[in-house]
């Protein structure tokens, strides 16, 4: 059965970009749903070679009913995050999909993960990828 990956992220679409590129590489099987909160998030996620994609928030709460596993930075949890992008709506339907959710530690917008740093964004995008070879 092939896995059904949500990438899931706002602003440019930077971090989504590179996840769905090295999950398409490492796991080409891998079903791929690129949702972003603007449509450059999106547009930057499907030119990485994304299976579908589609931008705001309803497209956020219908995938995540949908997926096996939710990627993306952790503000995606968090309401009004990534300068405001994360609705209320959208970080309670990540946080409540039966899908397995693998976050980005990633300090910003007044959001910090105290002991993470600054950490590289290559390895965390590396770090990714190990943890959905375990699934």
């Amino acid at each position: 059965m092939k896995m059904n990956i949500l990438v899931i992220d706002a602003q440019g679409g930077g971090i989504g970009r590179q996840l769905v590129s090295a999950i398409k590489e490492n796991i080409p099987d891998a079903s791929v749903t690129a949702v972003g909160t603007n449509a450059t998030a999106t547009s930057a996620m499907l030119k990485a070679g994304a299976d579908n994609a589609a931008t705001g928030e309803n497209a956020v709460v219908v995938n995540s009913r949908r997926a096996d596993v939710i990627i993306g930075p952790i503000g995606i949890v968090i309401a009004d995050a990534l300068l405001g992008e994360i609705t209320p709506l959208m970080a309670k339907a990540v946080a409540q999909s039966s899908a397995r959710r693998i976050l980005i530690p990633i300090n910003h917008c007044d959001n910090i993960v105290v002991g993470v740093g600054d950490l590289n964004i290559g390895k965390l995008i590396r770090d990714v990828i190990s943890e959905l070879g375990r699934i």
